[in-house]
């Protein structure tokens, strides 16, 4: 069948004009983006999707190691292309469902509530709660294509999985949120349904906005990744294996399957290029798979291990012997007088933090862009937080330390991929080019 499209057009607070070109046959991309901005008021990274038939545009937040893309069926989602998954069906086969059953609730059958259906168990990572009765279903979603410059007509897959939850796991997400995106390593995830569906690498690079203004951009399958002024930010990444957590670590744990977060292996923490002694044994996933290092945009930032985080904002504070300490604001506890902090080209000029990986020449450098939070006009803030002791995961990089960063994700390898700051670059995750077809 030959390719064709047609276009609606969709008008939303996340972009204010999207023309949505509908490939009627079988969806043909080498790539696909999704554009992604940072909300002011939760600091969660939101994107927009369109899902169901007629097309409807979705808001949903990105869940970096989420195992599910889940959407709230029970408030006015209708759909004519909507299907449930039966049990022992290939879609709950690739599910990994836990439980099959009938909707016990009225009325019954409805979206998102039918009998000899299949489950998993979505979770909200914001409020640190899952649902073990997640409806898993397919419909039409359609997404953007690029060819890593710019964005190029937006395609239809007919099946995507999905699940559908109820109304009370949206509770703590961003204004207008239907659900969450899951990015994680099992195969429901979006990135390796895409991967299948396009016949394209097992891969997907995040790039995140500093800015509340300007939107970031994630990549499904391989480079260029183009920004302004013309820059393959992908051309100087460095590699780290991605390192697997038998476990399970988010609110599923109980389920005894491996974690479909992004654990990277830290193996010490430098301060100004000194090192910082630290615990190791916390730095390593255990036999219960605690410890470790994940990536996670659930939190919105870094949280260290009680004895990590001591040990490493003693080490900072101690090579800023000449800036001003001002007071405490929550929820960080070492704060700063702006007007004592010089200016670089990658943020205040603070010492920078390296976070160690496979020996001691590979290491992920955090400048002061993304270590210090503006938090008032004349007060800077070390935006790394106590997890207090024994926390699940010893270190877990969030949100504001991967602003501006490049992250490619290759799940068919196993390794990350990473930048550090592109302001070292002279560009952002703001310069993708969304305003240009290709």
């Amino acid at each position: 069948m030959p390719f064709t499209s047609y276009c609606l057009i969709f008008i939303s607070s996340l972009i204010l004009s999207i023309s949505y070109c509908i490939g009627q046959g079988s969806p043909q991309a080498k790539a696909l983006i999704l554009s992604v901005i940072k909300d002011s008021s939760t600091l969660q990274y939101i994107t927009q999707i369109g899902q169901r038939t007629p097309l409807v545009p979705i808001k949903l937040t990105i869940h970096l190691g989420g195992q599910t893309l889940w959407v709230d069926c029970e408030n006015a989602y209708v759909s004519s292309t909507y299907r449930p998954a039966l049990c022992g069906s290939k879609q709950c086969t690739i599910a990994k469902v836990n439980t099959c059953g009938n909707c016990s609730s009225t009325p019954s059958p409805r979206i998102g509530c039918n009998n000899n259906a299949c489950y998993n168990t979505p979770e909200n990572p914001f409020i640190k709660t899952s649902y073990d009765g997640g409806e898993i279903n397919e419909d039409v979603l359609s997404l953007q294509s690029t060819d890593g410059s710019n964005p190029g007509n937006f395609v239809k897959i007919p099946s995507f999985i999905f699940t559908c939850v109820p109304t009370f796991l949206t509770e703590g997400l961003a204004s207008g949120v239907k659900g969450t995106v899951g990015l994680g390593r099992n195969r429901i995830a979006l990135p390796s349904q895409l991967a299948e569906i396009f016949s394209f690498p097992r891969k997907f690079a995040v790039c995140l906005s500093s800015s509340t203004q300007s939107s970031g951009v994630i990549f499904f399958g391989d480079g260029p990744y183009m920004m302004l002024p013309n820059i393959d930010i992908s051309k100087n990444l460095i590699f780290t294996p991605l390192i697997t957590n038998p476990f399970g670590t988010g609110s599923v744990s109980f389920l005894n399957e491996s974690s479909s977060e992004y654990f990277i292996g830290v193996k010490s923490i430098r301060v100004t290029g000194k090192p910082v002694t630290v615990n190791k044994k916390l730095l390593a996933i255990d036999k219960r798979g605690n410890g470790g290092t994940k990536i996670s945009t659930g939190s919105p930032y870094s949280i260290l291990e009680s004895s990590i985080y001591d040990a490493m904002t003693k080490a900072f504070i101690d090579e800023l012997s000449n800036v001003t300490r001002v007071a405490a604001v929550a929820p960080f506890e070492f704060c700063f007088s702006s007007k004592s902090v010089g200016s670089t080209r990658v943020g205040p000029g603070v010492p920078a933090i390296d976070l160690v990986l496979q020996t001691t020449r590979v290491y992920w450098r955090i400048f002061g862009a993304n270590s210090m939070v503006k938090v008032s006009q004349d007060v800077i803030c070390l935006g790394f937080v106590n997890g207090g002791l024994n926390p699940t995961t010893s270190i877990v990089i969030g949100g504001y330390q991967i602003e501006d960063n490049l992250l490619q994700f290759d799940l068919a390898r196993s390794t990350l991929g990473f930048s550090s700051s592109l302001l070292f670059s002279q560009t952002t995750c703001a310069n993708f080019n969304f305003t240009t077809k290709a």
